[in-house]
């Protein structure tokens, strides 16, 4: 997706018949099952199936020539991989231009393989990027949870504690600090679940370097540079000859 300008539902004018596009994007949703490098625009687009416009179907066909380029790209899973869990966390803060709610979103991996994500707006206003940052460390700690307790009941028992990589200090500092700060006494809720598995030593939350933020592809369109870095990144690459 072109990281410029930004769709808006008021973008280009409306089509007279938004059918094609409505099962467009209905058809790339079960795509996005296993292509996370779409996960991003797809959501974005599913936005607009109330009103699409000449713009929001441009951004369509421009995912459709994008997957027509890289129809040898898959996620390849190895036979030989341990089952240590860790995650990337990212929200971008009032990234929508129309109602200014977050977008947050995470990669969870077991070894070195994808095998979780999700890329969604939020339910509300965030007040600082730390509140945005924090719900989405929550979201992904919930996520991680299930997988948890899924791999418990399969017999399949951890060895490390799973990691939450977040890339805003904020949010980081608060899922360490005991302090509750005041400012953040609206998301009590999100903060009583994260502490609650921190201190339980069921998780951890560590600082990473925006650059090295592989969830970053999920939460806003990137330039073509950046997101094809990322896109190798995450675990989506041209898969062997078959």
């Amino acid at each position: 997706m072109a990281s410029s300008p930004k769709l808006t539902l008021k973008s280009g004018s409306p089509l007279p018949d938004g059918t094609d596009y409505r099962r467009l994007v209905g058809s790339l949703q079960y795509l996005a099952f296993t292509r996370l490098d779409i996960s991003y625009a797809v959501n974005r687009l599913f936005k607009f199936m109330h009103r699409p416009t000449e713009a929001h179907c441009q951004a369509a066909k421009r995912v459709l020539r994008y997957l027509a380029g890289t129809t040898t790209h898959d996620i390849f899973f190895a036979a030989k991989n341990n089952l240590n869990l860790h995650a990337y966390s990212d929200a971008d803060w009032a990234g929508e231009s129309d109602d200014y709610v977050s977008t947050n979103a995470y990669i969870v991996y077991m070894g070195t393989h994808p095998v979780s994500w999700s890329a969604k707006k939020q339910k509300t206003v965030a007040r600082s990027s730390t509140e945005a940052e924090y719900r989405a460390v929550a979201n992904t700690s919930a996520e991680l949870r299930w997988i948890c307790n899924l791999l418990s009941e399969l017999g399949v028992h951890k060895q490390v504690v799973p990691i939450v990589y977040c890339d805003n200090v904020g949010a980081t500092f608060l899922c360490a600090n005991l302090v509750f700060h005041s400012r953040m006494k609206h998301i009590a809720l999100d903060y009583d679940f994260a502490r609650g598995q921190i201190q339980q030593g069921q998780l951890r939350v560590c600082h990473v370097n925006t650059k090295d933020q592989l969830a970053d592809a999920l939460t806003k369109p990137l330039s073509r540079t950046q997101f094809l870095h990322l896109r190798n990144k995450i675990g989506v690459s041209p898969g062997p000859p078959s």
